[in-house]
């Protein structure tokens, strides 16, 4: 029987690029439920991921706050440059520091500090469980521990931490296990146990708060030391040095060298000093989108390739620039390179939905990198406002004349003088609620293509497109229009609630 539908490099190897509305995948045998779908990935060679997500560094999109969120929910986050050096590293910090296991560089004040010092660090760090030595320091004895429930209702915030600390701590001795220290912390029924060496000094601290995430998000992508994974974004100048130190120190797990056109001798630069200075991280590289410029990145020490030029929502390279490729072309032409060298390919621009997700995957992508799917959400920098009627937030694209003037602009090659040509656009995006609903949304519909698909995992659907079991099929304009929503006068999107009027 001759098969349905045509192979991925039957599709693909027509001479004109396409984009993933122009194809739809045809259904497989469905044996299994969706539950038993396998989506875990690599991001990066040495990089897992629970789940296919990450979220684009661009400063309208991704700080501490949606890292945070998706590494809780198996993904990870890529904190955007578009900000000072200790910014940036602050937000990698804030991530690292939001879940542990031990952790093993808390913050402690001393007893002449005053609760107006712990608001502060409440402020800038999300917590405020505190503990108390001798000098404020962890070269001297732990003399207690001040919990919200020591200051929430105390007027005077300028009282010394030594009048309202608790001197009477439940302390755990180095070199105890995690699951003997989160076994006494359950059973003292207090906030955080301290573990200290035989002087007394504070050594790490295990929190009430950080087993209750364990138990809420069982699929938090995190690292050896039990912390959220994070990336950050970095640029080719040189004068980006210090922030790569800067971001290397403070634990992240990945840099993402972001340029728009990455097959530059800038990029490659760059990934030598990376991989020359600092071995123990990964690398993504890009954006790329053609064989060669893969073939010149790998070659310069890339980890893994992110792949897109033009197809953002609110880029306008091809346009402007005459540049680029269709984004499902692109994507399968790389992955087919890179799939050799055993490198991740990141898909990254023209995911508008959870369709184009599933067809990038079902294109070779290890990962898709979202920017306006997670735009407008609630761990998103910005504040909500109304327009019309609706309440939005800003959404940006990182060329835009906005961006740049914030500091986007090194992600384009420009000299010093001349003007700068925008390549993105400013806009605005609805309220799409909390990640913490978002995202499993999206990975249900992921699960639901995959069993569609007929394969259980995502090494699973990349190995049935490869043999050619994966069977494609071109779309017409009238079967794109036949295959969404039409024929009506309005109509409701299931979780976002965006009231759309008919076209």
């Amino acid at each position: 029987m001759q098969p349905d539908g045509r192979s991925a490099a039957e599709l693909f190897g027509e001479k004109e690029g396409l984009t993933y509305q122009d194809f739809i995948i045809l259904p497989g045998h469905i044996d299994f439920d969706a539950a038993e779908v396998d989506l875990s990935t690599r991001i990066t060679r040495r990089v897992p991921l629970k789940i296919p997500l990450a979220s684009s560094p661009m400063d309208t999109v991704t700080e501490g706050k949606m890292a945070i969120s998706l590494a809780l929910l198996g993904g990870i986050g890529i904190i955007h440059y578009n900000n000072t050096i200790d910014a940036q590293v602050d937000h990698v910090r804030k991530v690292k520091r939001f879940e542990n296991g031990f952790i093993t560089d808390p913050i402690v004040l001393s007893p002449q500090h005053r609760i107006a010092d712990i608001d502060r660090i409440r402020e800038k760090e999300g917590f405020s469980g505190i503990p108390i030595t001798e000098d404020g320091t962890l070269k001297t004895r732990l003399v207690g521990i001040v919990t919200n429930r020591d200051i929430d209702f105390e007027p005077d915030r300028t009282r010394l931490l030594k009048e309202v600390m608790v001197r009477d701590l439940n302390t755990a001795p180095v070199g105890i296990s995690l699951a003997e220290a989160n076994q006494r912390l359950r059973e003292s029924k207090r906030g955080k146990l301290p573990i200290v060496d035989e002087q007394g000094r504070l050594v790490s601290l295990v929190s009430r708060t950080d087993l209750k995430k364990n138990r809420d998000y069982p699929d938090a992508c995190k690292d050896k030391r039990k912390q959220l994974r994070v990336g950050a974004a970095v640029s080719t100048r040189d004068v980006d040095r210090e922030r790569i130190a800067g971001l290397v120190e403070a634990g992240a797990d990945l840099l993402v060298v972001d340029s728009a056109q990455g097959d530059s001798i800038y990029q490659i630069r760059t990934l030598e000093h990376l991989k020359s200075s600092y071995p123990q991280i990964d690398i993504l590289a890009g954006n790329v989108v053609t064989m060669r410029q893969c073939e010149h990145l790998i070659a310069a020490g890339a980890d893994g390739i992110r792949v897109g030029m033009g197809p953002g929502s609110i880029c306008t390279t091809q346009e402007t620039m005459a540049c680029g490729r269709p984004q499902a072309t692109a994507v399968y032409r790389c992955a087919t390179y890179c799939r050799d060298h055993d490198i991740p390919v990141v898909a990254d621009g023209g995911i508008s939905n959870t369709g184009a997700l599933a067809r990038a995957l079902a294109c070779g992508a290890w990962t898709g990198m979202m920017g306006a799917l997670f735009a407008g959400t609630q761990e998103a920098p910005g504040e909500y406002f109304y327009k019309d009627g609706v309440r939005v937030k800003k959404y940006r694209g990182m060329g835009s004349v906005e961006a740049m003037e914030k500091g986007g602009a090194k992600r384009y090659l420009y000299g010093e003088k001349g003007p700068k040509v925008a390549q993105g656009v400013s806009g605005l995006v609805v309220d799409k609620g909390s990640m913490l609903d978002l995202v499993p949304y999206i990975v249900q519909s992921l699960r639901q293509s995959l069993q569609d698909f007929g394969t259980r995992s995502l090494v699973d659907l990349h190995q049935s497109m490869q043999n050619g079991d994966l069977r494609f099929e071109r779309r017409t304009h009238s079967a794109q229009r036949e295959g969404g929503v039409h024929s009506l006068v309005a109509y409701e999107e299931p979780l976002l609630g965006v009231r759309h009027e008919p076209r």
